[in-house]
């Protein structure tokens, strides 16, 4: 009777310890768990501040250009700014750009329009696209479009423009200037960028 009550207490003895190295291997599996979840959350918060510098990146614009202009584009005979002026640009079209020093590689007098439009491959309406000149507008006639008019771009800045239905958002008669710059964010050199205006210019003190 001693030894069966001897063998009971070890028995239990025995699955007291078997229980408790079961528990303690739940806890480090939920430890581990809890780590690659906290590992992966980490990913997914990277990749998904990846995608959005990468979206403010404006992919799919054209940074530089040729520097051909459209036809009919008429120079500016006494710009503020002359072809060779050293320029400070305020304008924030794309990141890197504002705050750049640029050089002035043309100028020229125009109508210039910021637009909303969709592109021809597909996605989400561009608001308030800056710039479009009058020049690359399909059909554009002497007189200048108006705020509300429905036009179709012959400009091709960004990927999808070309060939696109825009609405004239605003218009106004001004110089506009293509320009040489570094971007300031990735170190870039951007030749003959377009467009920017008069009033996002100030000289190089």
């Amino acid at each position: 009777m001693k030894n069966k009550k001897i063998w009971l207490s070890l028995a239990t003895l025995l699955l007291v310890f078997i229980l408790a190295a079961c528990g303690g291997n739940d806890e480090t599996s939920h430890e581990n768990a809890d780590t690659d979840s906290g590992a992966q959350e980490n990913i997914d918060m990277n990749e998904e501040e990846s995608g959005t510098k990468e979206g403010m990146d404006h992919p799919g614009m054209q940074h530089s250009g040729s520097g051909e202009v459209p036809e009919g584009l008429a120079e500016a005979e006494n710009p503020t700014y002359p072809v060779g002026s050293k320029v400070i640009m305020h304008a924030d079209h794309m990141p890197g750009m504002n705050g750049a020093e640029a050089t002035v590689s043309g100028a020229f007098n125009t109508t210039v329009y910021s637009v909303t439009y969709t592109p021809t491959t597909g996605g989400e309406p561009v608001k308030n696209h800056k710039w479009v000149i009058h020049e690359e507008i399909e059909n554009a006639g002497a007189q200048p479009y108006k705020p509300g008019d429905e036009v179709i771009l012959t400009a091709d800045h960004m990927e999808g423009m070309k060939g696109a239905t825009a609405t004239i958002d605003t218009a106004k008669q001004t110089t506009v200037y293509m320009v040489v710059f570094t971007d300031t964010k990735t170190g870039e050199k951007i030749t003959n960028h377009k467009w920017v205006t008069e009033d996002e210019l100030s000289p190089v003190e």
